[in-house]
């Protein structure tokens, strides 16, 4: 935070990237109005979109008549066709499909380059995976599995790629939080496709990018995190 008085008498503070102006006992509030009030609305559906998706998944597999494991089968399965869970989990999957994209436009207003995308993207395919439920067909599974590998990257991408902007305009702990979670997730993801467990890997790499989407979230909607 660097502070300047001008010729009139005006203090001009900067916080991360952005300049924000007003008298010196007024800061709080003026370091709110550099996002609209919109932006820091729009953030909480990073908040949301986690808590629906997460809740989900525990919730139904917890409540499912059938065995399943949640360390060794994919969250998926949850949402088969014919899996007694499939309302629940479905319902998990469009309401982080619809939050995240909301969110996204909240991330690209307070953070520059393209992390706002991947998020929306992951977004996206989510509402396509649960389009898409296992068992239907075979090429209604390919379709799946095609989407939520797209959507698995998307996520991983987000903490990454907003990494850099954050750096440069000092919001280190969270830059340093994304590409490390960022790195989790990747791996954990890469490791749930092959023999070992795939519950317990893919939950593990959704959870870890989830849990900076929430931060980054909380962050722009106190208003305290704005790159431009």
């Amino acid at each position: 935070i660097a502070s300047v008085w001008s010729a009139d008498g005006r203090l001009t503070v900067g916080v991360g990237c952005r300049l924000a102006y007003g008298a010196p006992m007024d800061l709080d509030r003026r370091r709110d109005a550099a996002l609209p009030a919109w932006v820091r609305r729009a953030a909480l559906a990073g908040v949301v979109g986690p808590a629906a998706f997460i809740g989900g998944w525990i919730t139904s597999a917890v409540i499912t008549d059938r065995s399943y494991s949640s360390i060794d089968e994919a969250i998926s399965r949850l949402a088969a066709v014919g899996a007694d869970t499939r309302v629940l989990m479905t319902a998990g999957f469009i309401g982080f499909g619809v939050a995240l994209p909301v969110y996204g436009q909240a991330l690209r207003r307070a953070v520059p380059g393209p992390a706002w995308a991947m998020a929306t993207l992951a977004g996206v395919t989510t509402l396509g995976v649960a389009a898409t439920p296992l068992d239907r067909s075979p090429t209604v599974d390919t379709l799946h599995a095609l989407l939520a590998g797209i959507g698995y990257v998307a996520l991983a991408a987000t903490p990454l790629l907003a990494a850099r902007p954050l750096l440069r305009s000092g919001h280190l702990t969270l830059a340093r939080f994304g590409l490390a979670v960022g790195s989790v997730s990747a791996v954990s993801l890469a490791l749930a496709s092959t023999s070992l467990p795939t519950g317990l890997f893919q939950r593990l790499g959704l959870t870890a990018t989830d849990a900076w989407i929430v931060a980054s979230a909380i962050t722009i909607a106190r208003g305290r995190l704005s790159c431009r």
